[in-house]
């Protein structure tokens, strides 16, 4: 048996963290469109689990991968309704904040370490504030997604080796129009018929990171990994800014500090994963080609500059100057 004064304690302690404005329970729901595998949905799973202990277990999270609490545009109207909590979402949101096109701009960022410094700089604050303001959902972390890499049935090491190379590319007039401007035939195409196109030979090529390059099985009709890192993007864990409201300032901080453990564990999975991709590429026989991406950056600038919204044209024109 405790002894009175240990006893005392105890309760204190337990007063502290329910606190009388934070004795309620609470159950957020974090929907987002990756899978069990993918290193977003583990990082929302930890997220849960550190908040959970944070709060004594009264503030839950439940995660929906696979879009079963529905699409990325329908999670972000719940969190503008107060349907939905939380979601993870990225470049999609410059149909609110046209600061959030920032995540995403062809040859921006050259390395990872340039892109931590712009998104957790006064850039990303800026594309944080807006989107809190416009789009009514609030970034509390963010993850690095893979770069995107061309692959190809021959080696590419130049924008010159591009001539006559039909590549598939989204539906999204920036990529369309870079990639013409590099030399490239650029073809858009719903990602769903590219294996049938490659293995039929409709196109050359096509653009990805390496999780869709291996999980899409392109080893089976691609010879070459081109690492023109031509994309490096963030997205962010974000939660509706009708939630953030309720909470108390200790809840807040609880929130915050759950997202800041579940960013750094997440940047953990994500640099293994890369590693690991890499080496199954190189096993299942694709080879992996260093290209010069100066010359590719330099003959993208102007297709990039003209394809970007007028508000961020003078904030990308620094980050190529760099």
């Amino acid at each position: 048996m405790k002894a009175p004064r240990a006893i005392a304690a105890a309760l204190m302690a337990g007063a502290m963290l329910a606190g009388p404005a934070q004795a309620q329970e609470l159950t957020l729901k974090l929907g987002h469109l990756a899978n069990e595998q993918n290193s977003w949905h583990k990082a929302a799973v930890r997220f849960g689990e550190e908040l959970a202990a944070l709060t004594g277990g009264r503030i839950t999270v439940e995660v929906y991968p696979n879009e079963s609490l529905g699409k990325e545009m329908d999670l972000i109207n719940g969190m503008q309704l107060g349907t939905v909590d939380m979601t993870i979402t990225g470049e999609s949101l410059q149909n609110w904040a046209p600061m959030a096109a920032l995540l995403a701009v062809p040859y921006a960022y050259k390395n990872l370490e340039e892109m931590d410094a712009v998104a957790s700089g006064e850039i990303g604050d800026r594309i944080e504030q807006q989107i809190i303001e416009k789009a009514r959902i609030r970034p509390i972390a963010y993850f690095a997604r893979g770069p995107r890499n061309l692959t190809s049935n021959r080696p590419i090491t130049s924008p010159g080796d591009l001539a006559g190379l039909k590549l598939r590319v989204p539906n999204v007039p920036l990529f369309v129009d870079v990639w013409r401007a590099l030399g490239a035939q650029p073809v858009p195409m719903a990602f769903s018929e590219v294996f049938t196109a490659l293995q039929n030979g409709t196109i050359d090529a096509q653009e990805n990171p390496l999780a869709l390059i291996y999980s899409a099985n392109f080893n089976e009709v691609q010879k070459y990994v081109n690492l023109t890192e031509h994309v490096r993007s963030w997205i962010y864990l974000t939660i509706s800014e009708l939630t953030w409201s309720k909470l108390s300032d200790a809840d807040r901080e609880a929130v915050t500090e759950a997202a800041r453990r579940a960013q750094a564990y997440e940047r953990e999975l994500f640099l293994a994963d890369e590693e690991r991709l890499a080496a199954i590429l190189q096993e299942k026989g694709m080879t992996f080609v260093e290209v010069d991406k100066a010359a590719f950056a330099a003959k993208a600038r102007d297709a990039v500059l003209a394809n970007v919204n007028a508000e961020i044209r003078p904030i990308v024109e620094r980050l190529f100057a760099n």
